[in-house]
């Protein structure tokens, strides 16, 4: 069957579940409670501002903020204690995107997301050449670490670097998981800290477990005017303890977020490292591009996810070129309901609205 024809017998099935409900342009909406955000981006687009302005505008003002410690300076610390931080921005009208991952010294990653957009040719930056590209451009470079992090970093290894990303197996291939010898490493992950190193092939018949999935979260958001242009941003200091020099799905463009005037925007939240497979923002997008509703495309695309890995922790965001929004998350312990904030003008204020998982 052909993408074309997947979509055709798609689209109408859902469209009948969720129809589409009540609109209203200008929206802003975006992931998480973040309320001080979404008034942010309301108030560039109020003022006249492009929906680029608003986005920045909110993820910036989330940066700053350091919402719920996930996002901005400060949170997150990686093996080594280091903050670093993720974001991209994009334009619906253009399809021009700017993406920073592994940003170090620089507070304002959103921004500088926005100046890789605008001052080259490229949609990616990533590590300390990002850091130099930020001050070359005019940020200021400064320390990201706090007392806070630095003490989520020293309980972090007095708990013997527990939990942490390293996989104490590889993965058999599926059905094999007896006959398959598997590489350990040296020593554990699951109860030393490092540094690690592969060892001899030994006999083993479990998985590793995944780490602790509401140990970040990411503020994703999707601004669209009164004439139905669109653009996305995500914002990000990613996992606790992460590897260095990982990426997650905020600044991949399509996984992270995705913006296409002739169709809507969407942006993801969770565990990257699995939901960037699947480039959910973009497949959302799609939909919507097919005559999907918002909340419908919202759902698709996290039941792709699901028909994988059944117990993976994330959300997703869908606006419409109309005005129409959803949402949609997966169902695991501990995380039933996905809160998100809604700015339209109908409400003139942000309005916290919540979406039940399945």
């Amino acid at each position: 069957m052909t993408v074309k024809m997947y979509f055709s017998l798609l689209v109408p099935a859902i469209i009948s579940l969720f129809p589409l409900g009540q609109a209203s342009l200008p929206l802003v909406i975006n992931t998480w409670p973040f309320k001080n955000a979404t008034a942010a981006a309301w108030s560039v687009l109020q003022s006249g501002g492009s929906v680029l302005d608003a986005v920045e505008k909110g993820c910036a003002r989330c940066e700053a903020e350091q919402c719920d410690g996930t996002v901005g300076y400060g949170g997150s610390p990686d093996e080594t204690g280091e903050t670093t931080l993720d974001a991209m921005i994009m334009n619906g009208d253009t399809m021009e995107v700017g993406s920073v991952a592994d940003l170090r010294r620089i507070k304002n990653a959103i921004g500088v997301a926005r100046a890789v957009m605008e001052h080259t040719e490229h949609t990616l930056l990533v590590g300390e050449s990002a850091s130099v590209f930020a001050e070359n451009m005019g940020f200021i470079a400064e320390d990201l670490t706090t007392n806070k992090s630095m003490n989520i970093f020293s309980q972090w290894l007095k708990g013997n670097c527990q939990p942490n990303y390293r996989k104490p197996v590889s993965l058999p291939p599926a059905g094999r998981i007896r006959e398959c010898r598997l590489k350990n490493m040296i020593p554990d992950p699951t109860t030393s800290c490092g540094p690690y190193k592969p060892r001899a092939m030994l006999k083993q018949s479990k998985r590793a477990q995944h780490a602790n999935r509401r140990s970040h979260d990411t503020i994703g958001m999707i601004a669209v005017d009164g004439n139905g242009h669109v653009a996305a941003g995500t914002s990000t200091n990613g996992l606790k303890h992460k590897v260095p020099g990982r990426v997650g799905d905020s600044p991949i463009v399509g996984a992270g977020a995705y913006a296409d005037s002739l169709a809507g925007g969407a942006s993801a939240t969770g565990d990257g490292d699995i939901m960037m497979r699947f480039l959910p923002s973009y497949l959302a997008v799609e939909l919507m591009r097919a005559g999907a509703d918002p909340s419908a495309a919202c759902k698709t695309a996290i039941s792709r996810i699901k028909r994988h890995y059944s117990e993976f922790f994330g959300a997703i965001i869908c606006a419409n070129t109309t005005g129409h929004y959803g949402a949609a998350c997966n169902k695991v312990d501990g995380f039933s309901q996905f809160h998100f904030m809604v700015s339209n003008s109908e409400s003139d204020t942000p309005l916290l609205k919540s979406v039940d998982c399945f």
